[in-house]
């Protein structure tokens, strides 16, 4: 299983369009070699270096999607929540709301972690979990994972 991006490379920058020093809009993101038992696929975005890099203290959570359909193949630059493959539920990230929030480090330089799992499951609505509560109802179900990260420091 694979996760890229046409926007960076594994381990390269994030483009400041897709941060809070540009439109914050999502990155166009697709996948390939889903295991054919998958699903559902669930997508995390998140930050392990919040709020610096050289003493982390959290994990900053930027997107959180569940129940995405196994047979889509990835999502369109700037998606709305109206524009998921059908069935797609999502979670609360670290703004405590449902929307994408790109990379916004206030300082040096973060990675930014785009999780793709594929479970043998379709999860029960979980009314908007964070991400502990959804990895808590992935467990045991997790039969594939593609990690895809991303740098970002701010210009400003």
């Amino acid at each position: 299983m694979k996760i890229k991006s046409n926007d960076f490379e594994d381990g390269s920058e994030i483009s400041q369009k897709y941060t809070c020093e540009g439109e914050n809009i999502s990155v166009p993101l697709s996948w390939e070699n889903i295991p054919s038992v998958a699903k559902s696929l669930v997508l995390i975005v998140d930050d392990p270096d919040a709020p610096d890099p050289k003493a982390p203290k959290m994990v900053w959570d930027h997107w959180i999607l569940y129940n995405i359909d196994p047979k889509s193949t990835g999502l369109k630059e700037n998606i709305g929540l109206d524009e998921l493959p059908e069935g797609t539920l999502y979670g609360t990230n670290s703004w405590k709301n449902q929307n994408y929030g790109g990379p916004c480090p206030p300082i040096g330089r973060h990675r930014y972690f785009h999780k793709l799992y594929a479970l043998n499951v379709v999860l029960p609505d979980l009314h908007n979990p964070t991400s502990d509560k959804l990895r808590q109802a992935m467990t045991g179900h997790v039969i594939d994972e593609a990690v895809l990260i991303g740098t970002y420091q701010k210009k400003k």
